[in-house]
């Protein structure tokens, strides 16, 4: 099992396909399991860097309070253990506000920026589909959904708990990496407008908007690799265009 010690403590990886390398930050309570699909997809073009963050799938999940800049120490030591620098980063929902501070804190880890389904700010009264989330992930069985490693609700809450009061909206005009912000455009949980804030704070960015809602990566699994695909093989834009 592929595991490297960073930050404090054990983390589970995988590598797979050939190319440019690409670390995908999953999003909350997300392991590698329910992430398979896209990785499939992307692999097929590219080194492609994975990761159960701490708090789910085989990866430690210490019963301590989290922080986005803690998540974002354990990708930049993951990073420095398998020896990648600078990779190409791709965050979805709680993995891109991991991202953003992993860019902004370590730039020189960071090639080019992918932001799917999350925002710079993050806003807990988000209404009735946020609460209804919040307390169907208390069954076990609705945490067992998908993967082979169901996450205990303590890591849940650690997980969910590290995004509370985060905001970097201020620092987005740091970012001076080619970045693509993808979202869906019926996403509930994180509104369009929160990417479309992203998008005037990035200079330079690029935002794709696709049908869908808040889990639009896997939803439009083609659509969505197809996006990546072609903003990295031009993230400063096609030749004559």
């Amino acid at each position: 099992m592929p595991t490297a010690r960073a930050n404090g403590i054990n983390i589970y990886y995988e590598l797979q396909g050939e190319g440019e390398p690409l670390l995908i930050i999953g999003g909350l309570s997300t392991d590698l399991t329910q992430i398979e699909g896209l990785v499939h997809m992307l692999s097929e073009k590219f080194r492609v860097i994975t990761f159960d963050n701490r708090g789910a799938g085989r990866t430690d999940k210490p019963d301590i309070p989290y922080s986005i800049e803690m998540m974002a120490e354990d990708a930049a030591g993951l990073l420095a253990e398998c020896g990648f620098s600078p990779v190409n980063v791709m965050g979805i929902s709680l993995g891109g506000r991991i991202a953003l501070t992993l860019v902004l804190n370590h730039p020189a880890l960071v090639k080019s920026l992918i932001l799917a389904s999350t925002c710079a700010k993050t806003d807990y009264s988000r209404g009735i589909t946020w609460s209804l989330s919040n307390l169907m992930v208390r069954i076990p069985m609705v945490r067992g959904v998908g993967t082979k490693y169901p996450q205990p609700y303590f890591a849940y809450v650690r997980q969910r708990d590290a995004s509370k009061g985060y905001d970097e909206t201020g620092r987005l005009k740091e970012i001076a990496k080619p970045t693509l912000i993808i979202h869906g455009k019926g996403d509930r949980v994180v509104p369009f407008r929160l990417a479309e804030d992203m998008h005037a704070g990035i200079l330079g960015s690029r935002l794709v908007a696709l049908d869908g809602g808040h889990l639009v990566a896997f939803s439009k699994g083609r659509g969505f690799a197809s996006a990546v695909e072609g903003f990295l093989m031009y993230p400063t834009g096609a030749p004559g265009g």
